[in-house]
């Protein structure tokens, strides 16, 4: 099982302290959210930062593997505004931050950013869905996958399900656009249990990476979500991609945080084996 870091958790620190704390945890990766690089514009970091980024994580061992949080920055974007130029705007960010995405050797870049999604009506859902295709053009053209990150309804008005999320993917029929599954969201918002989402889409090939957190927002082995059935259901399904641990709230900090979660994960890993 392949598990990074979403390096929020630990962004206070410099992105070089970063990777080598991931590293000695037993990270084996980094998920990176772009406004921890540049509050203002990351999709604009200059040639020589996105080479200078990958090379401190491959060399600690612990590769840039995808992005998430996505559209923090800039602010005021929305994948789905009525206003044409802010809609141009948010689009051009989403193209810009797929080419970095590759840029930093990452394979996968999860839209989640519920509050740059806020569906309220069928034109809004057009335009979001349109925003999708599209991104999911540009990372097929860039040799990476975007997925659409469901989330709970206290989160979002759209994409709310792995069912709704993959109606989604399927009409766009883009061949750069997939869904994921959240722990947390799943255990907010799902009627079924994760391993059993888990069994029904997987054999799909609709979701393409994995959030490791709880649904009281915490890390893995924090709270009840219980991760030693959703681990079996990965296995059982012969999940290959990434999996990335991404608690909300950080205790006892951030660096304890993922420590206690990669220990935690590990630790069933070696009993279940």
């Amino acid at each position: 099982m392949r598990v990074a870091l979403c390096n929020e958790v630990v962004r206070e620190l410099p992105f070089e302290r970063q990777c080598a704390l991931a590293a000695a945890l037993g990270y084996d990766g980094m998920e990176v959210a772009p406004f921890t690089l540049d509050a203002e514009a990351p999709h604009l970091l200059p040639a020589s930062r996105r080479a200078e980024l990958r090379r401190i994580a491959t060399e600690a061992g612990v590769p840039i593997t995808s992005l998430h949080w996505l559209l923090v920055a800039p602010g005021g974007l929305s994948i789905c505004a009525a206003d044409p130029a802010l809609l141009v705007r948010t689009r051009d960010v989403v193209q810009r931050l797929v080419g970095l995405a590759a840029d930093l050797g990452a394979a996968v870049l999860v839209h989640g950013s519920p509050g740059q999604r806020p569906v309220r009506d069928d034109d809004d859902a057009r335009r979001a869905e349109e925003t999708m295709r599209l991104a999911g053009d540009w990372a097929a053209a860039a040799g990476v996958t975007y997925c659409l990150e469901p989330l709970d309804a206290g989160q979002t008005s759209w994409a709310r399900t792995v069912e709704e999320a993959a109606g989604i993917v399927r009409r766009a029929a883009s061949p750069g656009l997939a869904t994921m599954l959240d722990v947390s969201a799943a255990g907010n918002g799902e009627a079924d249990p994760v391993p059993d989402l888990l069994d029904r889409w997987l054999p799909t090939g609709l979701i393409r990476h994995i959030h490791f957190n709880d649904r009281n927002r915490r890390g893995p082995g924090q709270g009840p979500d219980r991760f030693a059935p959703i681990i079996a259901a990965l296995r059982r399904n012969a999940y290959d991609g990434w999996c990335a641990v991404e608690p909300f709230e950080y205790v006892p900090d951030g660096p304890g945080a993922a420590a206690r979660a990669i220990g935690y994960l590990r630790g069933i890993e070696e009993t279940t084996a």
